[in-house]
């Protein structure tokens, strides 16, 4: 005996009619229970009626619920108005809809198009790093020397390594400066060296544009400006050391012993990151993330690109397929699809280690982050916690949210061959409505 079935719909192919699914629908009630038939069945009462089809004959335990065969119509029915819209017309777009709750596909179009991501790939980093990493992974700042300290002189360099915090500021450097004064310190004779060992001398991502407002990829900056050592030696002498020595750079030796560390977590980093989409800070996660598997090298995108790839590989794809250039969804040269972000979230979505962070530092639709003047009305407010992401030509929004009928949904949404960021951002607010909305 067939029982407690709920009757849903995989959309493999959403262009068809509401009203031909939702006939077939009823088919396949009584063709699942053929001694089924309206003569000794509960039929749809009228307004103010149960929603419910109840089967009292061999099939009696089986319920169908008229909502839920009719929400994923209803919502393929609208998608399908506004993909309608004259701006597809000029440009395209890729979507793709998943139900985490049914575990199944509610609309899929040009989900498997390479496209560029934009600032969505963030989301992806950020899955990334936290399957990896750990949301309690630490981003470690250190001040170190060498020699010994005899009546209040250091004669030894001091190092300072970096690896790559991105809040990383001047309280911090205040803390370095307290370091040595707790040991008496006030003249040091030796140098002072910037360490930057943990990655590879780039200072710009691949395909990175010159006219965009790009961060410096340096593991030791200092509220994101690239003179650490200068702003450290300028600190040393307002507090009254003496640095008889100069500035220069090189690696910490192994002897040097560790006089502070300032440690930032992964839960510190993340929010920036997410909500405000700060292309500095995601671009530090990345390259910690390819740290993790450098054993001992200098971090590089191409091995941040690696774990990326063997993440990619592990959800049931070609990594070959795609490209990831950076970290932060600035490049010109990264290409994903909405398939393939889909497959990032609802992997983030079964592991409560990853969904539970990541969910909390996403923007929420007209609350906060870049989606505070988005969506201020309407269903899909305070419902909708996505990633936003805009480049020149692209607008994308990738994220989860919450359907009429209590299923949590994923979803990608990227625009692209857009002249205006707006109009696709109009699109996309238009379609989490429409997800959202009974």
């Amino acid at each position: 005996m067939i029982t407690n079935r709920i009757f849903r719909f995989r959309a493999s192919a959403p262009r068809r009619s509401v009203a031909v699914l939702a006939t077939v629908s009823v088919f396949l009630m009584f063709a699942v229970c053929p001694a089924a038939g309206w003569g000794n069945a509960a039929r749809p009462a009228g307004n103010g009626g149960e929603d419910t089809v109840k089967v009292d004959t061999a099939c009696a335990d089986v319920a169908v619920s008229e909502p839920d065969l009719l929400w994923p119509l209803n919502v393929q029915s609208r998608l399908e108005v506004l993909l309608q819209s004259e701006i597809f017309e000029t440009s395209t777009v890729g979507l793709m809809v998943y139900d985490l709750t049914a575990d199944s596909v509610i609309f899929k179009h040009n989900e498997r198009q390479l496209m560029r991501p934009a600032s969505t790939l963030k989301m992806m980093v950020a899955v990334a790093a936290l399957d990896r990493l750990g949301k309690d992974y630490e981003f470690e700042t250190a001040l170190l020397h060498t020699g010994e300290v005899e009546g209040g002189v250091l004669r030894g360099d001091l190092y300072c390594r970096g690896g790559f915090d991105p809040a990383f500021g001047s309280s911090d450097l205040d803390r370095f400066v307290d370091s040595l004064r707790a040991l008496g310190v006030d003249t040091i004779i030796g140098d002072l060296y910037a360490d930057v060992s943990m990655k590879d001398g780039d200072r710009l991502g691949e395909g990175w544009c010159w006219d965009d407002d790009n961060p410096v990829l340096s593991p030791l900056l200092v509220s994101g400006e690239n003179d650490f050592a200068g702003r450290l030696l300028g600190r040393l002498r307002r507090a009254g050391i003496v640095v008889e020595g100069g500035l220069k750079t090189g690696n910490t030796p192994r002897r040097a012993r560790k006089l502070c560390a300032i440690r930032r977590p992964m839960t510190d980093v993340l929010p920036r990151m997410m909500k405000q989409s700060d292309n500095l800070y995601s671009e530090s996660v990345f390259y910690n993330l390819a740290a993790s598997a450098a054993d001992g090298e200098p971090a590089t995108a191409k091995l941040g690109r690696n774990v990326m790839n063997r993440l990619i590989e592990r959800l049931g794809f070609k990594p070959s397929r795609y490209y990831i250039a950076d970290g932060s969804g600035l490049s010109l040269y990264n290409y994903v699809s909405p398939e393939l972000e889909v497959a990032f979230l609802r992997y983030a979505y079964g592991n409560d280690g990853i969904y539970v962070p990541l969910y909390q530092v996403m923007p929420v639709a007209g609350e906060d982050g870049t989606l505070r003047s988005r969506m201020r009305r309407g269903y899909a407010r305070g419902n909708v916690h996505a990633k936003t992401g805009t480049v020149t030509g692209v607008s994308a929004l990738a994220g989860y949210c919450k359907a009429a009928n209590g299923h949590v949904l994923c979803f990608s949404i990227i625009n692209m061959g857009i002249r205006r960021a707006s109009t696709g951002r109009h699109f996309q607010d238009r379609v989490c409505e429409a997800l959202c909305r009974p």
